[in-house]
């Protein structure tokens, strides 16, 4: 694994209360309106780049029998997620095994009911975004739902000067190899997949996706 996938070690300490600083509570309610789109029962659920952890509590909290494998490149963030899990939730730390590592980690034989994407694949260019896509959409059981919280490409003067800001930090913070936002909606349909339900949120710069 690089130091560029790692280097949201770097920000773990300070990530969450930046991202609230800065977006309030738009995009953590971007994920729970997109967790709406989990399949019932007891799925076995992808989440990658899940960050420090937080999101990880509301798929349980949803699917309190859910499997969960969360993956990981910063070991600083999974170390939080695993913390958090242990305070908040013990009864369930049977039903997650946290992975440290990239699309390359999973293996050949894993498959998964949903997969969970949030602000996440707005981190890399396009070859490996590709690559991250094509990795993740060979481990989606068919008919299984594609979970996106994201920012969305910008419409306007102010979206192009945040997201511009916001890539810069994290260029030189993380090494993030992203340096646009790119399109994700076309990407996924290439892959097959289309729109079932939609929600935007802070002036429309963020969405809530659930493909299918």
């Amino acid at each position: 694994m690089s130091s560029v996938d790692a280097g949201f070690d770097r920000v773990a300490p300070f990530y969450d209360p930046l991202a609230r600083l800065v977006f309030g509570d738009a995009l953590r309610r971007a994920q729970q309106a997109a967790l709406a789109g989990l399949p019932p029962g007891r799925p076995r659920v992808l989440i990658i780049g899940g960050g420090s952890g937080w999101v990880l509590g509301e798929v349980l909290q949803r699917r309190p029998d859910a499997r969960v494998l969360y993956l990981e490149a910063s070991a600083l963030m999974l170390a939080k997620s695993r913390a958090t899990l242990l305070q908040a939730a013990p009864e369930h730390a049977g039903q997650v095994e946290f992975r440290l590592g990239t699309e390359h980690d999973l293996r050949p034989d894993e498959s998964f009911d949903a997969i969970i994407t949030f602000f996440f694949l707005d981190l890399f260019e396009p070859r490996r975004l590709q690559a991250i896509l094509d990795a993740l959409n060979q481990a989606r059981r068919p008919g299984a739902p594609w979970l996106l919280a994201d920012f969305r490409p910008a419409q306007t003067l102010w979206q192009r000067l945040l997201l511009q800001t916001m890539y810069r930090f994290f260029r030189l913070t993380t090494g993030i190899s992203g340096r646009a936002m790119p399109d994700l909606h076309p990407a996924l349909r290439c892959l097959g997949l289309v729109v079932q339900q939609q929600h935007v949120f802070f002036r429309g710069l963020v969405e809530a996706t659930v493909f299918g």
